[in-house]
């Protein structure tokens, strides 16, 4: 019984407590493209992409019920760094939904006016409020409302102790009326009610010891297989990284079940043990996480799966490996011979013939593609011929009497080749993600090897030019870059044992690999020059080719293939590239496979609409 009434008084506390309206929220996932798009329109950076934020602890005046009830004491506000745009997985400030969303978009416009010059966070946001109503006046209406429900919803300075009532008037005032510039915000003991219509002060910060060289080879390794995960239902966790106890004071105590949990951090020595899966549930209830090195390198376990091959049993090397520039972003310059490609050759690639399974499906392509097989025809209006153009003779005839004489007569014809002067790389994402399964029977390097099978088969039918080649990579150092055929080899047994070689590599940086095909195609004689992508993931490798520096290093390889003449395509199986493929290639070039287990299918035909 008692236990019965505690929950019917939490719950009524709690809701009474509640300063939100859960009903009619808002959530970041399906404001995302809206938001991303009112961002980047508003003038924000293409390459930043838009990501949860996470609570952070105020410690503004709460209400006696909230205290009883212990909320309020949290709140999610927006803040920005040079990778991302970080608002809160849901907005519920409002009692009414649309008020909710024009949130967002108001913090996207606020986002998108970075101010050069930092004044401080009071100064700061009234600068940016007014340059964004300065400059989009369409926003005032919507952003009036905003204020109008946020004042009402806060305090009254008339509630309020002197020095925080000076505080609360001075946002208000800031609030309502953002070009009537208020230079200070008044000093008072207690912090000010949050303002959701503000960006943060600053990212959180974590706080970082030194750290030895040989902990930087082993720490903040990004996950192999190119996570591109979204989890609505997990936010993003202030973190800090603390020293290790020096393990010669442990503390001695027993683990009672019902009494053991998650608490503040301690400067004590605990086991090092993996806690249960269920416990880790209780985190949701910490501001802050602590993470501290105990001095033993955990990812040595993993480095034996992560590190390279014997030389006996890895890809043969090709040469000492090709110096390549890459983008940085943050000092807006290619950095010269950053990193080294290093072309590699399948060792125990074996001929053979098409898998048995594939080969009715490249029948049908081949008679497909052989439409595209250069025919003889004739070419009519010709200058100069094998035959009289009875057809143009007779209108070159008709124009003389009626007065219009041309100085050209063009009325011969002439039987001859119509060749397509075309030439195109495909270019596979091999990284580790490929070893992903996409259903019971097939992973996705099996479904990559499929496609490259029927691409083959297809492209050997027009005569058209063309090469395959994959990449991973494994730091800067060493981009691996496969040669499964090359422009001058012909297609043929030899080619399909390396395809059926192919496997699983490492990381994908992808801007280098870019360069270097670019660099390989744009060396063909052909008028249209093709540079395909195949690829599952985004760009990620083991040191700082992460986020916002590959997709950017990646962007400035495409437009470098296209200053040099080449049509850079994308085809990729990513559920979230619609979030990041359009800054790259431009909405037209690229295509998203939504369903894996279609790409052998829609590739070849891919190339035949490109091309035909």
């Amino acid at each position: 019984m008692e236990e019965f009434v505690g929950k019917i008084w939490h719950r009524w506390v709690t809701r009474k407590a509640d300063s939100y309206f859960p009903a009619q929220k808002v959530t970041l996932e399906e404001m995302r493209q809206p938001v991303g798009v009112l961002f980047r329109a508003l003038g924000g950076e293409g390459g930043m992409q838009i990501e949860n934020t996470h609570s952070t602890r105020q410690g503004a005046r709460r209400g006696l019920l909230q205290k009883i009830a212990g909320t309020g004491a949290t709140v999610e506000l927006a803040w920005r760094d040079p990778e991302s745009l970080r608002l809160p997985l849901e907005i519920a400030w409002f009692p009414r939904r649309a008020l909710n969303r024009d949130l967002y978009l108001w913090l996207a416009a606020l986002a998108a006016m970075p101010l050069r010059h930092s004044e401080g966070w009071f100064v700061d946001n009234q600068k940016q409020s007014a340059a964004v109503l300065r400059r989009f006046p369409g926003l005032r209406q919507r952003y009036d409302r905003l204020v109008k429900a946020l004042v009402a919803q806060r305090t009254d300075p008339a509630y309020l102790p002197e020095q925080e009532a000076q505080v609360e008037s001075a946002i208000r005032a800031a609030l309502e009326a953002p070009e009537r510039l208020q230079q200070k915000l008044p000093y008072a003991l207690t912090p000010p009610q949050p303002v959701p219509m503000w960006l943060h002060p600053l990212p959180p910060v974590i706080a970082v010891r030194s750290k030895s060289a040989a902990d930087q080879d082993h720490d903040e390794s990004p996950e192999p297989s190119d996570p591109q995960t979204r989890d609505a239902g997990k936010k993003k966790r202030k973190a800090e990284r603390v020293d290790d106890p020096d393990g010669k004071s442990g503390l001695m105590m027993f683990r009672l079940e019902s009494m053991f949990s998650w608490a503040e951090y301690v400067k004590v020595d605990r086991t090092t043990d993996d806690d249960d899966e269920g416990s880790t549930r209780t985190a949701d209830d910490l501001d802050v996480i602590s993470v501290a090195d105990g001095g033993q390198s955990l990812a040595s376990r993993l480095k034996i799966d992560l590190d390279l091959p014997a030389a006996r049993y890895d890809d043969i090397v090709l040469g000492a490996g090709i110096p390549l520039p890459e983008w940085d972003f943050r000092q807006q310059r290619l950095v010269p011979d950053h990193v080294r490609i290093q072309p590699m050759l399948a060792r125990d690639a074996t001929a053979m013939e098409l898998p048995p399974q594939l080969r009715a499906q490249a029948r049908r392509l081949r008679n497909l593609f052989e439409m595209l097989t250069p025919q003889r025809q004739w070419f009519r209006g010709e200058k100069d011929g094998s035959e009289l153009d009875i057809d143009a003779w007779i209108t070159h005839t008709t124009d003389r009497k009626l007065g219009h004489v041309s100085t050209e007569a063009n009325v011969y014809r002439q039987l001859r080749n119509d060749n397509r002067d075309l030439s195109c790389l495909l270019l596979a994402d091999l990284s580790l993600s490929t070893d992903s399964w996409v259903n019971n029977e097939a992973r996705v390097i099996d479904i990559i090897r499929d496609s490259l099978f029927l691409f083959a088969e297809a492209l050997s039918a027009t005569r058209d030019r063309f090469a395959l080649y994959g990449f991973s990579s494994r730091h800067r150092s060493h981009v691996r870059f496969h040669i499964i055929k090359n422009f001058a080899e012909t297609y043929s047994a030899d080619v399909k044992g390396r395809i059926q070689a192919i496997k699983p590599g490492y990381y994908t940086r992808m801007g280098a690999a870019i360069r270097n095909a670019a660099n390989i195609l744009s060396e063909q004689p052909s008028a249209q020059k093709i540079l395909l992508i195949l690829t599952d993931g985004k760009p990620n490798d083991l040191d700082q080719y992460e986020g916002r520096y590959g997709v950017e290093d990646t962007r400035q390889a495409i437009i470098e293939a296209e200053k040099m003449g080449l049509q850079p395509f994308c085809v990729t199986i990513d559920e979230q590239a619609e979030d990041y493929l359009p800054y790259l290639f431009g909405a037209r070039s690229f295509l998203l496979i939504k369903n894996a287990e279609e790409l052998p299918k829609k590739l070849p035909m891919l190339y035949f609409r490109l091309t035909g």
